[in-house]
């Protein structure tokens, strides 16, 4: 357990807003992408609680979910680079974070299209976003970068989950339910403290 909770606090950390956008010239443009969710809290909370959310659902969902989080957020990525207007993607962001939070920490089962639809909603605005902030990057190269980077940080959550899955019972299900009740508090703490 205490493995689990020093990884979890060297990866919110190791998230520093002033590190979330590499420059592509001097990187490149696929590490600028790759960088770009792993460095920014509201991404990686948001992403590792999709991952671990699709875990306690279980079955199906630790397939379906991630994929329609990371299909809508590609969709966002190429609404962003053909100038489309998408309203509220800050805001959205953050709502993302403290929305699956606590659906983690509510121990929330859907059926699977309906948790996909909730994800993939989400994922459209960090996908809008990565786009927004691209720079000079080469959009293949940066898109499959984050593509890549959020699909690590959806299985992370997804091992979380299977981890502490292990442990049987209520110590489970109450890790589980406090480590969604953090994230959500900290897409709060993003939203009107932060």
């Amino acid at each position: 357990m205490k493995k689990i909770l020093l990884s979890l606090a060297l990866v919110v950390l190791g998230t520093a807003p002033a590190f979330a956008h590499l420059d592509p010239g001097e990187h490149g443009s696929f590490a600028a992408g790759f960088t770009h969710p792993i460095f920014g809290l509201d991404h990686v909370l948001a992403m590792v609680a999709v991952g671990l959310w699709a875990a306690t659902v279980g079955g199906r969902a630790m397939i379906g979910v991630p994929a329609a989080f990371v299909a809508s957020m590609v969709l966002g990525f190429v609404l962003a680079l053909n100038g489309a207007e998408l309203p509220f993607v800050e805001p959205a962001i953050l709502a993302s974070v403290v929305a699956l939070g606590f659906l983690v920490a509510l121990a929330v089962r859907l059926p699977l299209p309906a948790g996909m639809a909730v994800v993939a909603a989400f994922g459209l605005f960090h996908g809008y976003a990565h786009g927004g902030e691209m720079g000079a990057a080469t959009a293949l190269e940066y898109g499959a970068g984050f593509a890549l980077a959020t699909a690590l940080l959806h299985l992370a959550g997804i091992g979380l989950g299977l981890l502490i899955g292990q442990m049987r019972g209520r110590l489970s299900a109450g890790i589980v339910r406090t480590l969604g009740a953090a994230t959500g508090l900290a897409g709060l703490w993003l939203a009107f403290g932060g």
